[in-house]
């Protein structure tokens, strides 16, 4: 039993002094996260969720929309990715529905198909045209949800350390968020948890990073810091507790249903998720895979450089790009 697992049961039958302890020392914790990195962006209303966004580059250029991970936020291609492709792209990077400074209606809509469809509401209301997705992580495994539900509407796929394929055994680091109840998951939230992840934050950020080093601006410059807030809890342990059954079906439609090109770029020594399983697999249906030597999953902010020409590489090989209202 994982340790945020047994603290989900403690939290039941704990003391109410205990519980109001930790309450107020989440709160004190969450007002310093949203002091320390407050939102960068603009906001954009869906239907079913509020989504925080940068939007760098030229407007008529390519678009480039990035798609970030499980307990991340927009911060993670920011941190040393985007700049290095607005000069010649349009850039898109968001907070996934819920995470960051987004929103969302409900723990449900963390269901790959709920995401994918919020967020290309969110392109079509924001009229980006033909956007490569830039997926990392988890993000990967939306960014394909969104391509086997709109292909007319999407160029391509340029997946970093995706998440691909059902895993048949999760990374240690994030299986403590696997809640299946909500109001356990809620409850959770406002004690116990972030406290928690206060404590075993350099541990965890050492297994998510390995064999490379977290750097020491992770938590600031990088937005980590929003993960020690009730709503980023919640967040992720949605995004992990719905995961199951939805990415083994999604998997198993891509050979018949997945039609937009792409290519991935792993860390050949991810600890996090499988490079073989994950990354070269996908070499089956048509996308590429690279491996980095001596690199981990944390691409977007250990090798910027390399990402970047994965990217122009990968957008270079795509159909060409018209502008909506090129004539």
């Amino acid at each position: 039993m994982s340790a945020l697992s047994t603290l989900a049961i403690a939290a039941l039958a704990a003391p109410a002094a205990l519980l109001g302890g930790s309450h107020f020392k989440t709160r004190r914790l969450a007002r310093e996260a949203r002091e320390a990195v407050p939102p960068i962006g603009h906001f954009l209303d869906t239907a079913k969720a509020r989504i925080h966004y940068v939007d760098l580059g030229p407007r008529e250029a390519p678009p480039l929309v990035f798609i970030h991970g499980l307990s991340g936020q927009l911060q993670h291609f920011t941190y040393a990715l985007t700049d290095l492709l607005s000069d010649e792209f349009r850039v898109i990077a968001l907070d996934r529905p819920g995470c960051g400074y987004s929103t969302r209606s409900s723990d449900a809509m963390a269901r790959l198909p709920e995401q994918a469809d919020i967020l290309l509401e969110f392109l079509r209301r924001l009229d980006i045209h033909q956007p490569t997705l830039i997926g990392h992580s988890l993000g990967g495994a939306v960014a394909l949800a969104m391509a086997l539900q709109a292909p007319e509407d999407i160029r391509g796929l340029a997946l970093l350390s995706p998440l691909t394929h059902p895993a048949a055994e999760g990374p240690e680091a994030f299986k403590g968020l696997i809640v299946h109840s909500s109001l356990i998951r809620h409850l959770m939230a406002q004690t116990v948890a972030i406290p928690t992840a206060q404590r075993t934050a350099g541990p965890v950020l050492d297994q998510i990073f390995a064999p490379e080093r977290c750097p020491d601006d992770f938590l600031t410059k990088a937005g980590g810091i929003l993960g020690l807030r009730p709503e980023a809890f919640v967040a992720a342990s949605a995004d992990a507790s719905f995961l199951y059954p939805v990415i083994a079906n999604q998997a198993a439609s891509y050979a018949k249903d997945l039609q937009c090109p792409g290519a991935v770029l792993f860390g050949a020594e991810d600890r996090i998720l499988d490079p073989t399983h994950q990354g070269t697999s996908m070499e089956a249906l048509g996308y590429p895979c690279q491996l980095l030597p001596e690199r981990g999953h944390m691409l977007p902010i250990t090798s910027p450089k390399a990402c970047e020409e994965f990217i122009r590489n990968t957008v270079s090989k795509l159909p060409a790009y018209a502008h909506k209202d090129a004539k």
